[in-house]
């Protein structure tokens, strides 16, 4: 049996059905290290601006252990948050055969990859970084590209989350030998079924926020800051001419004052929802006929959209969000809009919302488990055991 050990900063709500998954197979063993927190208390989000603790079961269903961080200033908002000076001798302890390593942008999980490549212990590399936004050009660029040409050649293999993220490890000299398919996935089932008990409850909801049933809405889910542009995407929906349609902004963040105020003088237009935990998201994602996502930066995936997709939802993205070059299928499940052309997100979103996705929603679902954690489960399984040989 193999042991493949992974070294994450905390549990996260979309690792955690991943891991849960290989602890049930045979063939492999696991145990997940944990370098700032293992999620037994609510924790700063510094893009929602409060302490969040998540209400679904996050280490439940497989081994972890915390290991003691000793940084200042704990936590995953920059590089010197995770300061683990136990964490190689723990993870060796175990006696893995593969380590699972995410991201190198902390200074804990940089010393251990370099500590594991030096004593000949494969490791499993996954980000899900990408191009899309420009950051891997110009002197910044040329500065990245000089520091990750040493870096990336201490992993044993790169796990690709998508297309996009492929072409990043390109184009900073990755050579394709280590370069493993491995899909971002989220707890399909979890959203999809119960469906027309979801459905239900969903239009239920919508009545008591004085939504009519005929009426349409666009949904925004996500925190309320630059990158995701919520105050741009208000104004241009404001200037849309969608008689009967509703904007519904779910969450909070640094910009929430000013995304209610405007809410508040266009209350025919807009509604505001506070953040939703977790349990609440397969709802939150049907109050919606078509979900928006307008990231200018910074959304190297965009996993709502795969959480939208298994609730029969379509998307509409900007071109800079890292997963529609795999996930989006115009005129199957939503379309793609150049970053800033808000007459272009007009457009397509007036096409989308005259489209009767209904009839596509069975199309959707089926769609949405090319990203199920099944797909990523067997294909990590699969990189990890071919370093290992």
């Amino acid at each position: 049996m193999q042991k493949i050990a992974f070294i994450v900063s905390h549990p996260i709500q979309y690792y955690a059905p991943l891991h849960r998954a290989l602890a049930l197979r045979d063939d492999v063993a696991i145990k997940v290290f944990f370098t700032w927190h293992d999620g037994s208390q609510a924790q700063q989000d510094h893009g929602f601006g409060k302490s969040v603790a998540w209400d679904i079961p996050l280490t439940e269903g497989y081994e972890y252990e915390s290991v003691p961080n000793t940084a200042r200033q704990p936590g995953t908002h920059h590089f010197m948050g995770l300061q683990n000076p136990a964490l190689v001798q723990r993870v060796l302890a175990w006696q893995p055969d593969v380590v699972h390593l995410t991201g190198y942008a902390y200074s804990s999980h940089l010393r251990a990859l370099y500590s594991f490549h030096w004593r000949g212990l494969p490791v499993l590399f996954r980000g899900d970084s990408h191009l899309l936004d420009g950051t891997g050009f110009g002197l910044r660029g040329m500065l990245k590209r000089a520091l990750l040409s040493t870096v990336y050649r201490w992993p044993a293999a790169f796990l690709c989350v998508g297309l996009a993220n492929r072409a990043y490890y390109r184009h900073f000299g990755v050579p394709d030998s280590k370069l493993f398919d491995c899909p971002h996935s989220i707890e399909t089932s979890r959203f999809a079924e119960p469906h027309n008990e979801l459905e239900q409850a969903a239009r239920n909801w919508r009545r008591e926020l004085r939504i009519k049933d005929d009426q349409k809405v666009v949904l925004f889910a996500g925190k309320f800051e630059d990158k995701k542009q919520p105050l741009p995407l208000m104004q241009a929906f404001l200037a849309c001419d969608l008689p009967d349609t509703l904007l519904l902004l779910v969450g909070d963040g640094l910009l929430g004052g000013q995304v209610q105020d405007l809410a508040d003088r266009y209350p025919a237009r807009f509604r505001v929802l506070p953040f939703q935990n977790q349990s609440r998201m397969p709802l939150v994602y049907r109050l919606g006929d078509i979900l928006v996502l307008p990231s200018a930066y910074g959304e190297t995936w965009g996993l709502a959209v795969n959480e939208a997709m298994a609730c029969g939802r379509p998307a509409l993205v900007s071109d800079r969000v890292g997963c529609h070059p795999d996930v989006i299928r115009p005129g199957l499940n939503g379309d793609v809009f150049a970053v800033g052309d808000w007459a272009e997100f007009q457009r397509k979103l007036s096409l989308l919302l005259s489209d009767g996705w209904e009839s596509k929603q069975k199309a959707i679902h089926q769609w949405a488990q090319n990203w199920a954690i099944q797909a990523t489960a067997m294909t990590l399984v699969r990189a990890a055991r071919q370093i290992s040989l």
